[in-house]
């Protein structure tokens, strides 16, 4: 489902960011306007009327937010009573009413969308007024639904309501996102999303007008109770006391509860397909600051349940956002949890399921760090968890595959430390099993996805030990259960891993000098990626696999001498990097601007523009010392190989003692040579050979052409 934007202020005071841009305060007539479609007219009846009714409480009234002094009343609201004439443009009195409201509040639903003058109103306030002003009431269809094939019909959304304007009152491409409340039946319910967009309107978060309508009723009946208990005696007043202080820590309770359910519930739902859970954010603190004021040992157990699964919510945020360190304690807290779940049911298959779950993911940030050796504890633990499951219900297949996942998972940390005799191993173990349980159910396509995720991982140990054939056999084996899959049903999640498939498959094609069919599979993953990206074109891992099948496909192209091809993939794949946003996997963004720029230094460098090829050659080498990934190893590798390039640079240029520098500079950033991956021990041998160590560099090249292999760098 598409997005909703989260309205401002929403779990946290609402002038907590001081240096927030504020939203011009007009001298209005209105201070808001309604546009809908008169098809929709019960329910702007309704909202009219409750607006205009709704009094703001003391506590909040002439406070300064980003939207100014907050007023007593929501009044006048301005609606258009009549349907608008056929003309073609708007009637003056709907003009002035527009310039002289404070805020547009647009009904939304397909009727609205289709809606002639809810667009001319729309584009008529927008331009002359903040993004911000602008609010849109969910009534039916759903939001954005034009961008998804089949479902156009479905759009709430009104055009001018989608698209940004410019400071010129000109409609962008840019994809506005409305501060918006849903007020479908399978929304958040009517009461809730009222209060939303009040919230909006008036610049405070959505807790505060919850709370204070709550505190207006429980005052209410404090005082209804205290006028018929008047003449009761002190000790029945402090009753009502306790009864209250009693009432109002269950319903903390049970609103943290509340907002926990819909943060990980239907929320959720809703945001993650967008990828834009740090709308979550502002819930998430709420719930968590509650929590925190609890001692974790006297939760009850659904209250631990609760914690943890915001605590491990809140850490998936931060990790999208790049924050590893904070996801990680995240995560830590959520396994405490757990683990005091578990300390309290040691024998309950589904608590140790739960923990299993957050000791996998402390150990997956522990990877994404870098750190494989404290991954490895992680999944260690994680693995005997999962065994222990197993054990409790050997019949549950969930659990069964569960211990799969941690075999493949430990498997994947011996791989980052270079353990690949341990790690061929591992994979090895966990394949028969998973092609039986895929082949028993094949209708479950998680069963099937992992299996080919092992292949590939098996495919890449193969490849690093230099067992190139085995390598290429495991890849095929991978692209052919992946066809199979998408011969039964369309998905895109598997073209996905068909790209990196065939991808994998051409690059090691290539080491074993088999370059023609190694350039027709890196053209396969290059029009997978192209098939897939016009289907979610603001999907940014799909063009990330676009870009890094193109430059596999470019580097391979070099090789060979076929420069105007390598050009060509070149320029479409730095212009895919180009466009994808900032706030994507850094690492992954740092290999591919890494990637770009040193196949374009290449490039110059056959050219002869030696100026040219140092400029791109110093750009690779920045950015590859800026390059933090799960494989701190292989960026070592990667920084030696960019110093290799500037070296060869300068040495075209004629500098030849900078030429001897930069080699030597590539030479101490490689590790010991206890484990190299086959492309790694190649690295090593070049330089060696730059540097006038003939001897060193031919025992290595000896090695490498026994195993038949051949550099593509």
């Amino acid at each position: 489902m598409a997005r909703l934007a989260q309205l401002p202020g929403f779990g946290r005071a609402a002038d907590a960011d001081a240096d927030a841009p504020r939203i011009p305060r007009l001298r209005t007539r209105y201070y808001a306007f309604l546009s809908y479609s008169h098809k929709d007219k019960e329910l702007a009846n309704w909202l009219h009327r409750e607006l205009e009714r709704f009094r703001v409480p003391r506590s909040i009234a002439g406070t300064l937010t980003t939207n100014g002094v907050v007023p007593r009343r929501l009044s006048p609201i301005f609606r258009d009573q009549q349907d608008l004439s056929a003309g073609g443009d708007l009637a003056e009195e709907i003009k002035a009413a527009l310039a002289a409201s404070q805020f547009l509040v647009v009904l939304c639903s397909p009727a609205a969308a289709k809606s002639r003058w809810a667009n001319q109103e729309i584009e008529s306030f927008k331009r002359t007024r903040p993004e911000g002003c602008v609010l849109a009431a969910v009534l039916a269809g759903e939001p954005f639904a034009s961008d998804i094939p089949g479902r156009e019909e479905e759009e709430c959304f009104p055009p001018a309501l989608r698209h940004k304007y410019d400071r010129r009152g000109h409609q962008t491409n840019k994809r506005a996102e409305p501060l918006a409340a849903d007020f479908r039946e399978s929304g958040e319910g009517r009461r809730i999303a009222f209060l939303k967009l009040v919230a909006g309107m008036l610049g405070v978060g959505l807790d505060e007008l919850v709370q204070r309508e709550t505190t207006r009723r429980h005052r209410q009946l404090a005082w209804l109770a205290a006028a018929s208990l008047a003449g009761m005696a002190v000790t029945s007043t402090l009753s009502v006391i306790a009864i209250q202080s009693r009432d109002e820590a269950r319903d903390q309770r049970r609103q943290a509860e509340g907002l926990v359910e819909f943060m990980v519930g239907d929320l959720r739902e809703k945001l993650e397909p967008i990828g834009k859970l740090d709308v979550l954010d502002g819930v998430g603190s709420r719930v968590l600051a509650y929590y925190s004021r609890q001692n974790t040992s006297e939760l009850t157990d659904d209250a631990l349940v609760q914690r943890s699964r915001a605590l491990n919510l809140m850490a998936e945020v931060a990790y999208n956002r790049g924050s590893l360190d904070e996801a990680q304690g995240l995560y830590r807290q959520a396994m405490a949890g757990t683990a005091e779940a578990v300390r309290r049911s040691p024998d309950d298959a589904k608590r140790l399921f739960d923990h299993a779950q957050n000791v996998f993911y402390v150990g997956e940030m522990a990877r994404y760090a870098g750190r494989p050796a404290q991954a490895e504890a992680h999944y260690r633990e994680y693995k005997r968890i999962a065994d222990r499951m197993a054990a409790l219900e050997p019949d549950n297949l969930k659990y069964r595959m569960e211990v799969l996942y941690a075999d493949e998972d430990l498997g994947i940390s011996l791989y980052d430390q270079h353990r690949f005799d341990e790690a061929r191993r591992q994979f090895e173990s966990v394949l028969a099993p998973m092609e039986k349980l895929a082949s028993l159910y094949p209708a479950n396509t998680s069963y099937q996805k992992e299996f080919s995720n092992a292949l590939a991982w098996l495919a890449d140990t193969q490849r690093s030990q230099g067992d190139l054939d085995a390598a290429i056999s495991t890849r095929e084996r991978q692209v052919s259960s992946l066809n199979r899959m998408l011969d039964v049903a369309a998905d895109s999640d598997v073209r996905a891993k068909l790209i990196t498939a065939h991808q994998g498959l051409g690059v090691v094609l290539a080491e074993r000098r088999r370059s023609e069919r190694a350039i027709n599979e890196l053209h396969s993953a290059v029009e997978e990626a192209e098939s897939l990206i016009p289907i979610e074109p603001r999907n940014a891992n799909w063009k990330s696999l676009a870009a890094a099948a193109r430059l596999d496909l470019a580097r391979t192209l070099l090789s060979l001498g076929r420069r105007e091809d390598a050009a060509q993939q070149v320029r479409a794949g730095c212009a895919l990097w180009a466009n994808i946003p900032t706030t994507f996997a850094v690492s992954a963004r740092t290999r591919l601007q890494t990637s770009c720029a040193m196949i374009r230094s290449r490039l110059a460098l056959a050219d002869g523009d030696t100026q040219q090829a140092l400029k791109l050659g110093e750009q690779a080498l920045a950015s590859a010392r800026k390059a933090r990934s799960e494989d701190p190893i292989g960026d070592r590798y990667r920084l030696a190989a960019m110093y290799r390039l500037v070296g060869d640079v300068r040495q075209g240029a004629g500098d030849t003692q900078g030429a001897r520098r930069a080699w030597n500079s590539a030479l101490t950033q490689l590790p010991p040579p206890a484990a190299e991956r086959l492309w790694e021990t190649n690295e090593r041998a070049e330089l060696l050979r730059r540097l006038g160590r003939a001897g060193e560099a031919n025992v290595l090249r000896s090695r490498l052409e026994a195993i038949g292999y051949q550099s593509v760098n």
